[in-house]
């Protein structure tokens, strides 16, 4: 829902200010249309559905994956495609990964998202329709809890319209301390993220402790390095307090072995000896794409788990979702499956 227009259709027809805040209350709470809205005025309702889509992006496509997970291609306005994923876990958690672009300029060598050709940044708006189509979904009977921006794009690229956004998420029942924004490591936007006041998680994908490979992994490593790049994270920690989530795709035979464990553990290591590390590394089983890399066995990610933990740095294994839809980390492609 566009929320600057709906403000300006109800200012055209001299309607009070606290119409809008009225309209966003039911969007939040999951009403599919403005005909739902019970204490708007008839006449108003019927105005607002001529004169102001409900939302500013159309499903064009829809995948329901065993497990539950829910991928959505949308279309904006200007026909630029994005995709965005529902994930539902046993525990009732209800996870969104929302897109912050359509495409992505950052051409990542293992994602599909970077070989697709970059279209725009997505408004604050269109970005809000992905969360509120979710919620729609699944209703009161199964609330959103938990927002991650790792969809397609690069959200750091546009940070002003991530965060306008993300003021919105807590009407969706998505608190803030429940929100991570990811990023290759674009130092600017760290730093935005740092400035402002929303208690926001920062996720850095990483995906190898040498600059080198990291740099053939990662174009963006040779504008912003990656020792830079965990100095800014380092000064994210110091100044907000939330600790750093490492996003680390294994591919095997290229970043998972040994040594190259000891590297990042090295790498993410405490300034101080009896300091708590603030970071926490998040394991991803690489999900296939058009790209040339095959995955880590299971043994050897568990391998690279256990060297992580035995020098102090918290690690997991994502449990993975979607891969049969496409809808996985690395997979958006704004393709219907």
């Amino acid at each position: 829902m566009d929320l600057t227009l709906l403000e300006e259709t109800l200012a055209t027809h001299d309607q009070p200010r606290f119409r809008a805040r009225q309209v966003w209350a039911w969007a939040a709470r999951g009403a599919r249309g403005y005909e739902e809205m019970t204490d708007l005025p008839a006449a108003l309702r019927e105005q607002l559905a001529r004169e102001l889509p409900f939302s500013s992006l159309t499903l064009r496509h829809e995948a329901r994956a065993s497990d539950g997970t829910v991928k959505a291609l949308f279309a904006t306005a200007d026909e630029r495609a994005l995709e965005s994923v529902l994930m539902r876990y046993r525990d009732r958690r209800r996870s969104i990964c929302l897109s912050s672009q359509s495409g992505c300029p950052l051409t990542c060598t293992f994602c599909a998202t970077g070989q697709m050709r970059f279209a725009r940044n997505l408004t604050a708006s269109e970005i809000v329709d992905q969360a509120l189509h979710f919620r729609r979904l699944d209703g009161d009977a199964a609330p959103l809890t938990n927002c991650v921006f790792m969809g397609m794009g690069e959200p750091m690229l546009n940070i002003e319209n991530v965060l306008a956004a993300c003021e919105r998420l807590p009407d969706l029942g998505i608190g803030h301390r429940h929100t991570a924004i990811s990023t290759v490591g674009w130092i600017p936007g760290i730093e935005r993220l740092a400035e402002q006041e929303m208690p926001l998680r920062l996720a850095l994908s990483l995906h190898a402790a040498d600059e080198a490979l990291r740099s053939e992994l990662m174009p963006v490593n040779e504008r912003y390095p990656l020792s830079d790049v965990i100095d800014a994270c380092r000064a994210f920690y110091a100044r907000k307090r939330r600790r750093v989530f490492i996003e680390y795709v294994m591919l095997k035979g290229v970043n998972d072995r040994y040594e190259q464990a000891l590297a990042l553990a090295r790498l993410l290591a405490p300034a101080r000896a009896q300091e708590r590390s603030i970071f926490k590394v998040n394991l991803i089983p690489y999900n296939p794409t058009d790209s040339p890399y095959e995955g880590s066995t299971g043994a050897s990610i568990a391998a690279f788990r256990d060297a992580l933990l035995a020098h102090d740095v918290p690690a997991t294994v994502r449990l993975t979702r979607g891969r049969e839809i496409d809808a996985a980390c690395g997979q958006l492609a704004a393709s219907a499956v």
